[in-house]
């Protein structure tokens, strides 16, 4: 018996060693409050992704907007508009008023109008800042309110990200006394009518109301590690705010626009909503994995918020969430560490013929989507379950026993490459059924760049001398892109693809990849100096850039396959790359997010590739700081207005196709790389378009065709097209430098 279970011992000796060691070390990471930003930003995803809930009908929300400030014209507004306002609120007979602004000081005319409004008005509540603020003052409430005890408190917990994920039911102000905040005020008022009132839990930090028991968040509760839990907090069960509540506007209110029964027996806020005046947070609903912040939520709303979270929980049970304690997280984490070194030992004596599919990964991937999946379900219930140190435990578990597996392959290798070479040897252990192929996903840089013009310059050339041209370029752009340590992964003509991130991954990737791209358009004075001599125009190249998510690895067949990467990251830096003109550099808004402290931005524009459903904004760059302190010069272009339109035909191109229909129109202005078009039939900005001149029927019959991009339009000049050309003919090119000459001297 005793020889069994040694034997079972050995035989799972990986999971035994390697499962409480990950699992002890995750939740070291855990407790130090290392996992912190990760889950919560898990937290916020699955707030996301939940299915959006009613409206909560017993609120209401006066915004004032921005087109309310413009319409009272100053702010903060008078004391009359306000006495106006509440008047109007109030005599729909409301259960109670929330004023989201602060009024301790008259804003004449009409203050003594406005008190008397405050004087008989006992379910308005207005605000104070209890908790100072970085000045070191508060905000005091209006006097006549704090009189009648008719004050709450405006402050908010906000996270170290600048997110607010906790509702914050009361504070205590500098002499030690509880401050009730405006919702929790507001929602008492409501609950009163109903008979509903605050009543003393089981313990100190226990409160009941209705159907609901509330729980004071500690520090270490949740995914929060060793939080600020001063006051009375609990973790917020947010609706979509800005899609929660009823709203209508200041001025609708003031024009008698508001439905006669809106107000009854309601909650109404009154609150800023304005852009202009900055009363905005950030909360789960705002941004995506690791993007961009955005989708704010008014001050009035978050208020709003509390006190339809406590209204709700107190009438209608709706969850409040709860959380485990710390022994049961720890026990949830190893767990999952045994699930992960279970799944990878059990493969390690599984014949080759039988890795033909991967069991290992499919079973890591089960495992993965169960435990996101499971605790997506469990919130979607109130639950508050973490995922991110359960992974962690998951695949660091796998992955120790994978490395341990391959040092037992290294010991093997040095046995057999003794008798057999280094590449059988490994085409053996590494590869049982050959070359394997597939890849992982990792975030890359891509660079995509493209010359301008040359399909037209290659037309004239021999093939010698359009592999003279093609050679001389790619060694100068190869020797720039080896210098900031790119992978070139593909040449195509005179296009080129390059990786910033695999196969090697290194923390400035993105950085290195744009300061390539600048040197890259510098290097180009090298470049048109073989271009002069061998009795051609200038070139001119356009680089896209887009970071993202990729699968790198090896693509093709057993007998031939090669190194790349794949995905809609490649596809669309790729598109933006498209809608450069020559000398241009535009980067997606992934690769400024994580350059934008040291580069310089010209402009943004919007665009709308193939295959991507909303339009994306990209940014033209002319320069990076830092370490890399590259610029590209400032071109100042002499624009010639013509005295006469010179006439000219043009269609547009569609990728590589251009359409048959030709429409008349006409150069207005002329400069050596841009010029401004009267046409005769729409042309969209950053469409390209084929022209050709009509100067007199003789001279331009032999003249070959111009290629330009529309830069942009202008609303206000329907008819008028500014362009920017990619391909200009050199007679084509001597005629209209001729053209600008004589228009000048006129």
């Amino acid at each position: 018996m005793w020889k069994q279970v040694g034997e079972q011992l050995w035989r799972w000796r990986g999971v035994l060693i390697v499962a409480p060691s990950i699992a002890g070390v995750v939740i070291g990471l855990r407790v130090a409050g290392l996992l912190q930003p990760m889950e919560l930003a898990v937290w916020d995803q699955f707030f996301r992704l939940r299915p959006p809930e009613p409206i909560d009908r017993r609120l209401v929300i006066v915004e004032i907007r921005e087109s309310d400030v413009q319409q009272v014209g100053q702010w903060p507004m008078t004391d009359t508009k306000l006495a106006q306002l509440l008047d109007a609120i109030r005599q729909q007979k409301p259960r109670a008023i929330g004023l989201d602004l602060y009024r301790d000081l008259p804003v004449e005319p009409g203050y003594r109008e406005l008190v008397k409004i405050f004087e008989s008005t006992p379910n308005l509540i207005g605000i104070q800042k209890v908790v100072s603020n970085t000045a070191g003052a508060a905000n005091n409430p209006p006097p006549v309110l704090s009189q009648k005890d008719q004050v709450g408190a405006n402050d908010f917990v906000v996270d170290g990200d600048g997110k607010v994920r906790r509702n914050l039911l009361a504070v205590n102000n500098k002499d030690n006394q509880t401050v009730l905040t405006l919702g929790t005020r507001l929602a008492l008022l409501y609950l009163a009518a109903e008979n509903i009132t605050l009543q003393e839990g089981k313990s100190a930090d226990e409160l009941r109301l209705g159907k609901a028991t509330f729980q004071s968040l500690r520090k270490n509760d949740g995914s929060y590690v060793r939080a600020d839990t001063g006051g009375y907090q609990i973790l917020s069960n947010f609706r979509n705010l800005n899609q929660g509540f009823q709203k209508i506007s200041m001025t609708e209110v003031l024009q008698g626009k508001a439905p006669s029964n809106l107000f009854r027996d309601r909650v109404v806020l009154i609150g800023v909503t304005a852009d202009s005046l900055g009363d905005f947070f950030f909360t789960p609903f705002s941004g995506g994995w690791g993007g961009q912040l955005t989708d704010r939520a008014s001050g009035v709303a978050v208020h709003g918020e509390v006190a339809s979270q406590v209204i709700s929980a107190a009438m209608d049970g709706r969850p409040l969430l709860w959380f485990w304690s710390e022994p049961i997280e720890w026990l949830w984490i190893g767990g999952w560490a045994i699930v992960g070194a279970t799944i990878t030992w059990s493969q390690r004596y599984r014949k080759a013929s039988s890795r033909r599919v991967p069991l290992t990964a499919i079973g890591l991937l089960s495992a993965s989507l169960g435990l996101v999946g499971g605790s997506y379900l469990v919130f979607l219930n109130g639950g508050w379950i973490p995922v991110v140190p359960g992974l962690l435990a998951l695949t660091g578990s796998a992955l120790v026993i994978t490395t341990y597996m391959a040092r037992a392959a290294t010991s093997i290798r040095s046995v057999f490459s003794r008798y057999l070479s280094d590449e059988v040897v490994a085409s053996l252990l590494e590869t049982p059924q050959g070359l394997k192929l597939g890849g992982e996903r990792r975030q890359a840089t891509i660079l995509v760049s493209d010359l301008r013009g040359f399909s037209a310059i290659s037309e004239r050339l021999s093939p010698e001398q359009t592999m003279e041209f093609i050679n001389h370029y790619l060694a100068i752009m190869t020797e720039v892109i080896n210098q900031y340590q790119g992978t070139i992964n593909e040449v195509l003509g005179d296009g080129i693809f390059v990786i910033f991130g695999a196969p090697i991954q290194r923390e400035d990737d993105t950085q290195r990849a744009v300061a390539c791209a600048i040197a890259m358009q510098l290097a180009m004075t090298q470049v048109n100096a073989q271009t002069e001599q061998m009795g051609l125009p200038r070139v001119e190249m356009g680089i896209g850039l887009h970071t993202g998510e990729v699968l790198a690895g090896n693509i093709g067949s057993q007998r031939r396959a090669k190194y790349t990467v794949m995905g809609s990251t490649v596809n669309l830096a790729s598109r933006i790359e498209s809608y450069t003109v020559g000398g241009q550099i535009l980067l997606s808004r992934s690769v400024l997010d994580q350059v934008e402290a040291i580069v310089q931005i010209n402009e943004e524009m919007k665009i709308q590739p193939k295959g991507v459903q909303e339009p994306l904004t990209v940014y033209e760059v002319s320069g990076i700081g830092g370490s890399y302190n590259l610029s590209l010069p400032v071109e100042k272009e002499i624009i010639i207005e013509l005295p006469q339109k010179i006439p000219l035909q043009y269609t547009v191109v569609e990728g590589k196709q251009t359409a048959t229909s030709l429409y008349p129109g006409s150069f207005v202005t002329l400069g050596s790389h841009t010029a401004a078009i009267q046409v005769s039939y729409p042309v969209n900005p950053l469409e390209n378009i084929r022209i050709q001149l009509l100067t007199n029927s003789r001279n331009s019959r032999g003249l070959r065709d111009t290629y330009a991009k529309v830069t942009h339009s202008d609303p206000a000049f329907p008819n008028l097209i500014w362009v920017r050309f990619t391909a200009i003919p050199p007679e084509v090119a001597t005629l209209l430098e001729y053209l600008r000459y004589y228009s000048r001297v006129d």
